[in-house]
């Protein structure tokens, strides 16, 4: 089964994945990095893995200033909750403007959650881009 464990907790790791979206839409750094653990660990391509929450959210402030326009969707593929650590794998859809021209990229994060005092947190995400379709693939 895609999805485990007691139904609060996948409830509070859905709503901490909508948290994370949110705030990339709204570019709101501080409640960006409010979803992150004090250790955690990110790991993109391109940028290799940062290490905790103070660096993480200073590269994604540095980031953002090439997105003045974006637009994240993310939705979880599964959940898989044991205690107060959980394993989450969302998918993403960014779509963001860049030299007027709009951009597309579709991503899938795996994740380690963790519950600290109550509260859901990333512990790790590790992003890798889905392959992009061309537009025979798409019309098929």
């Amino acid at each position: 089964m895609s999805f485990d464990g007691p139904s609060q907790d996948r409830l509070a790791l859905r709503d901490l994945l909508d948290a994370y979206a949110d705030a990339v839409c709204r570019r709101d750094g501080d409640a960006w990095a409010a979803t992150w653990t004090e250790d955690a660990l990110w790991s993109l391509p391109g940028v290799g893995v940062v290490e905790g929450r103070a660096n993480i959210a200073e590269t994604w402030r540095v980031a953002m200033r090439s997105f003045p326009e974006i637009h994240f969707r993310a939705w979880p593929g599964s959940i898989r909750i044991d205690g107060e650590r959980a394993r989450m794998r969302s998918y993403t859809e960014e779509r963001y403007l860049r030299d007027d021209t709009l951009h597309r990229t579709l991503g899938v994060y795996e994740d380690v959650c963790r519950s600290v005092g109550g509260r859901w947190l990333f512990a790790e995400r590790r992003f890798q881009p889905l392959p992009r379709l061309s537009i025979e693939e798409a019309s098929a």
